[in-house]
């Protein structure tokens, strides 16, 4: 199923192609043509002028998209090639800052493991800092459109951000590879539904280890509805992490053994970092939504009309709205006042 595909795609890309460029060169020997009426030599400089630009471009994709050629992955620590694959890293990685040795000529294993552990550092908190911002996008705008194309936009600049990070120079071919290599490890890419409760674990943990009904009004009774945005929160953060997570252990793998263990790895990491963030945005999410809701509930009360007819029940009902209005009010001055 997945040949037919790749052929289908591969088939309707040179289609798509072959029709643009007979569409630019139709345009570019009309242009030639008008000119070529001024002058005739004009005519025949826009041709080459054009020609030229054309095959710059060209050029220019085929240098992006295709990477430099380098030794062979290999299997473990103990394969012949895996110096010469160390030295190669040394030269397309970049060295951090902190690293104790920046001007080291000859990169030796020791040196690139101390160079992936400070890189790591700063993918954990890139991928922390875009999990976060996917944490409050899934709690407020979970189920619409908007919230999954802004999602799946911030993890897509979350695996460029990290690949740039571990290169010194971008290849297009490289990139998709990690792309690719990030999404099949995902969750639901390639659905198999015994991986599902070691998925399903770490964010029902950090959305149930809240104690809500401290945090929110009403207590257990509006609890189940502010868990839905902390379980749709959670999930799209535990989402985010795995991703970053995944991306950058990718990059920083050094044999065939490293790369069979991204997953298993990845998955504890998120759980922890999933922990971490929940943690920090809780408080902010249940103080939001619990102003949010004490204000509903007071412009709500402000619509019961005092009582003019000298009904009992209308009075009874105006005298609840206007004790449940001052109740509220108090619970919201002190808190602004513990703040």
């Amino acid at each position: 199923m997945k040949r037919k595909l790749r052929l289908l795609l591969t088939t309707a890309l040179i289609f798509f192609l072959s029709l643009m460029l007979i569409f630019l060169f139709n345009q570019l020997y009309f242009f030639a043509s008008l000119v070529s009426s001024l002058h005739p030599i004009a005519g025949y400089s826009v041709l080459v002028v054009g020609a030229g630009v054309f095959c710059l471009l060209v050029l220019s994709a085929v240098s992006f998209w295709r990477s430099p050629s380098r030794p062979a992955f290999p299997e473990n620590e103990v394969s012949p090639n895996y110096d010469a694959y160390i030295r190669h890293l040394g030269t397309t990685q970049p060295t951090h800052p902190s690293h104790p040795e920046p001007l080291k000529e000859e990169k030796n294993q020791r040196w690139m493991r101390s160079n992936l552990k400070l890189l790591e550092v700063d993918a954990l908190n890139i991928t922390k800092e875009l999990a976060t911002k996917n944490f409050f996008i899934g709690a407020f705008a979970q189920n619409t459109s908007y919230g999954t194309t802004t999602s799946l936009m911030n993890n897509l600049k979350l695996v460029w951000r990290i690949y740039k990070l571990y290169h010194r120079r971008h290849y297009g071919r490289d990139l998709l590879t990690l792309y690719r290599f990030t999404y099949e490890s995902l969750p639901l890419s390639d659905f198999h539904k015994e991986e599902l409760p070691s998925h399903i674990k770490p964010i029902i943990q950090s959305s149930f280890s809240n104690t809500l009904a401290t945090l929110l009004p009403g207590g257990n009774l509006l609890t189940p509805f502010f868990l839905n945005f902390f379980l749709a929160g959670s999930t799209n953060t535990y989402l985010t992490c795995l991703t970053g997570i995944i991306s950058s252990r990718y990059c920083q793998a050094l044999s065939e053994e490293d790369k069979a263990e991204i997953v298993r790895q990845s998955k504890l990491e998120a759980s922890f970092m999933l922990k971490e963030i929940v943690k920090e945005c809780n408080p902010i999410l249940s103080q939001t939504i619990s102003n949010a809701v004490k204000k509903a509930g007071i412009e709500s009360l402000d619509s019961v009309p005092p009582s003019s007819s000298g009904s009992l029940a209308q009075d009874i009902v105006s005298h609840l709205a206007q004790s449940l209005k001052n109740i509220i009010r108090e619970n919201v001055e002190v808190e602004k006042e513990k703040q």
